[in-house]
């Protein structure tokens, strides 16, 4: 008789690979925050897909002295996001973001004091560098629909077939759609500034790259409109302005 009881656990673990999106946080007040985000997403409250989200404070130039976390998450679920956690504040912080509901990624590490320092020993003989690993690349060879999404973690996005409508579509690295570009197109998510987006049919709702966003509310620009085209970040540090032309012209 066949044993039931691995089809009746009432709980098991398994790992998966999930994307995670990441919030770089440069400031905390939740008005300046709303202004930020309604100006960059053009004040469209679907356009994430309930990703979970990481809220990074590594870029505070000044700590705050409080932090109202209801507002702030308030404000990621409007863009359908969903806060879990944060990370890069310091420990006097900590308590109020759990009572949150968030976890805190780096709160051990930062409460933690260095060891003591071994004695120093004659180094090893040299070695060879490993290689670093080759950056993943993602190819979808059917089209994206409404709805649908497609995220390359870690590497580029091919896309081979074109994206509709209200599909989206996310790379760490470059996108590269041979067909129309019609959803909207991330790249550089983990806030690669020389990631680009190309598509030989120019067409989206929004593109962004390493946080810079462009949305299209009074139309593709005639230039590039149903043409191969390419964004990309022009300028130094703070001076950076997110750039579309034909790829002719480049």
């Amino acid at each position: 008789m066949k044993d039931s009881a691995v089809s009746t656990r009432p709980i098991e673990f398994r790992g998966a690979s999930l994307g995670i999106m990441t919030a770089r946080m440069r400031d905390t007040d939740p008005m300046r925050l709303a202004d930020a985000m309604h100006a960059m997403l053009g004040g469209m409250p679907d356009f994430f897909n309930r990703e979970a989200t990481v809220m990074d404070f590594s870029g505070l130039a000044n700590a705050p002295e409080n932090i109202d976390w209801a507002s702030l998450t308030s404000l990621l679920r409007r863009y359908r996001l969903q806060p879990v956690a944060i990370t890069g504040l310091a420990e006097a912080f900590a308590e109020s973001a759990r009572r949150a509901g968030l976890a805190v990624l780096d709160d051990i590490t930062a409460s933690t004091p260095d060891p003591a320092p071994a004695p120093a020993e004659p180094p090893p003989p040299a070695t060879p560098a490993a290689a670093p690993a080759a950056a993943q690349t993602l190819i979808v060879d059917r089209p994206l629909r409404s709805g649908q999404q497609a995220y390359a973690k870690g590497g580029d996005l091919v896309l081979l077939a074109g994206v509709s409508h209200g599909a989206e579509v996310i790379a760490d690295g470059s996108i590269h759609c041979y067909g129309p570009l019609r959803g909207r197109a991330l790249a550089g998510a983990q806030g690669n500034e020389r990631a680009r987006i190309f598509s030989t049919d120019f067409g989206p709702e929004l593109v962004s790259i390493a946080g810079m966003y462009r949305t299209f509310e009074k139309g593709i620009p005639e230039n590039v409109a149903g043409k191969a085209a390419q964004a990309w970040l022009d300028g130094p540090g703070d001076q950076q302005t997110l750039k579309i032309a034909p790829l002719k012209s480049i």
